[in-house]
């Protein structure tokens, strides 16, 4: 035990809420576009993301009777400016502040709005928009700012890989010179508000148009052979996909202008289940195996290989298939789901996947626990246990020497309490069960004797009732001044449990 000064604490709090904030769990969301013949209800696209656990929506536009459905809703939307809008709002701060009065302002806080994005690919969609994008971005923020909206509600644009010209190899990418001066007043503006960088990556097009430069399970997250392996020959970092090196691109792009703590959004990826006899890549296989990797990519909560502690939070293009959209027959063929709330094919929404991966969500009612493998290699489940104990949170005061779930003092005992505790927490927000592999998920109770998984009927009688190992400092001795705060199983203190007590000044 040491007495340390009140100041070490407030030291200590800030780096755990430090650490909090900068390891939150990646999610996905997911695209809505309204184009197609059967547009279902509003009420039936809330009841078909709430089933399948999606927390995140993107709305290309302000629809009105979509954002009423949304209201007192846990899902978080992010409303569009469209590109047609964008002059008038760039030009006139009146007009953005109608906008954000109508479509923002009277929503919330029933409707949970924390996102705009101010037209979509517009410097390569709309160049004629370009030269105002800035002031439309800059006068969306001042209205929010007037109403006190502008800590909850974030503004970005999203671009789409065509203004990075040479996206491989990463290290080198650049954006396009003849946008520099409106890409840097665009960073500057995302820089200055703490807002993130919207790109729209789509492994899809990076493959059908390399003319057969990657391969195809490149583009499918699927793993590469090692004479087969994309290197970046200036870092030397691999890329297990082509999604991580297009994210890395942006990252190297934004670096090449001197920006580097913006964080990377991808608004918009997928891949179509059909296309026209020229489109032999567009295919329901393909389509699957895309996203349900993607997925489980997504919320392994790790970054790019140049920024691996940045998670990279993804909307999927799209929700429906979009019927009525003109173009290639692949364009109405990007959808997951039928307007009859049917799936275009298997979804792993909850992180586990097509394969029978870990983390399927327990939608059917039965309650499904995450635990070890039995097979899992112990440094990996160490690895795990520090990361469930500290960066997620897990509720493992249970697992302290003399408490009911210490014995059996085991490894994969020990990771199995954690596993769970975190998924049973995290799975309606994107938590996975996962681990890098080295847990599953099981519909039989693993309680025993005296310890009580969390989820378990039994749950109040042990784990349920414990303290956070890792959480707000309560009082000691009923003095007011004299706090304790526990950090137990952070990465870099695996095995250590830290009581700092202090005494008042």
């Amino acid at each position: 035990m040491m007495l340390l000064p009140r100041w070490f604490l407030e030291a200590i709090l800030l780096l755990i809420s430090l650490l909090a904030f900068t390891n939150n769990a990646a999610f996905i969301g997911v695209n809505i576009g309204t184009d197609l013949t059967n547009m279902p209800p509003p009420s039936d696209i809330v009841t078909l993301l709430q089933s399948h656990q999606i927390t995140h929506i993107r709305l290309y536009d302000a629809n009105s009777h979509i954002l009423k459905a949304f209201a007192n809703t846990t899902i978080q939307v992010m409303v569009g400016v469209t590109n047609q809008e964008i002059l008038r709002i760039g030009r006139f701060p009146s007009a953005a502040a109608s906008w954000v009065n109508k479509n923002v302002a009277a929503y919330l806080p029933s409707t949970n709005i924390t996102a705009i994005s101010v037209g979509s690919e517009v410097l390569t969609q709309s160049p004629h928009v370009a030269p105002i994008l800035a002031s439309a971005l800059n006068n969306i923020h001042k209205a929010l700012v007037a109403t006190n909206l502008n800590f909850q509600v974030k503004v970005s644009t999203p671009m789409s890989m065509d203004v990075m010209p040479k996206p491989f190899p990463p290290s080198t990418s650049t954006f396009s010179p003849s946008w520099n001066t409106t890409v840097h007043q665009i960073l500057q503006f995302l820089d200055n508000t703490g807002s993130f960088f919207m790109l729209n990556a789509y492994p899809y097009y990076g493959y059908t148009t390399a003319n057969g430069i990657f391969p195809l399970d490149y583009a499918l997250f699927k793993q590469l052979s090692t004479v087969k392996q994309i290197v970046d020959p200036n870092t030397l970092l691999h890329y297990d996909s082509m999604f991580d090196a297009m994210v890395d691109a942006a990252y190297y792009s934004m670096e090449a202008l001197n920006f580097t703590k913006i964080p990377v959004v991808v608004t918009e990826t997928g891949w179509p289940s059909s296309g026209g006899s020229d489109e032999t890549a567009a295919t329901l296989g393909n389509a699957e195996m895309f996203n349900n990797n993607l997925i489980k990519r997504v919320l392994n909560n790790s970054g790019p290989p140049s920024k691996p502690d940045i998670p990279i939070n993804t909307y999927i293009y799209e929700l429906y298939n979009e019927d009525k959209r003109s173009g290639p027959e692949s364009e109405k063929n990007w959808g997951m789901f039928y307007p009859n709330g049917t799936s275009v094919y298997p979804l792993g929404l909850s992180g586990g996947g097509a394969g029978g991966g870990a983390g399927s969500a327990d939608l059917n009612g039965t309650t499904l626990f995450c635990v070890a493998k039995a097979d899992a290699d112990d440094d990996k489940l160490v690895d795990g246990l520090n990361w469930a104990c500290g960066q997620g949170r897990a509720n493992c005061a249970a697992l302290q020497p003399g408490q009911p779930c210490f014995l059996p003092n085991d490894i994969k005992s020990h990771a199995s309490f954690a596993y769970n505790d975190y998924y049973q927490k995290m799975k309606s927000a994107g938590g996975t069960c996962d681990f890098d592999g080295t847990a599953i998920t099981t519909p039989r109770d693993p309680s025993y004797r005296t310890c009580a998984y969390t989820g378990s009927l039994n749950a109040n009688g042990t784990g349920g009732n414990f303290p956070p190992a890792l959480g707000p400092a309560s009082q000691v001795g009923g003095d007011a001044n004299a706090l304790i705060v526990s950090i137990c199983h952070l990465p870099f203190l695996a095995t250590l449990a830290l009581t700092v007590v202090l005494l008042p000044l």
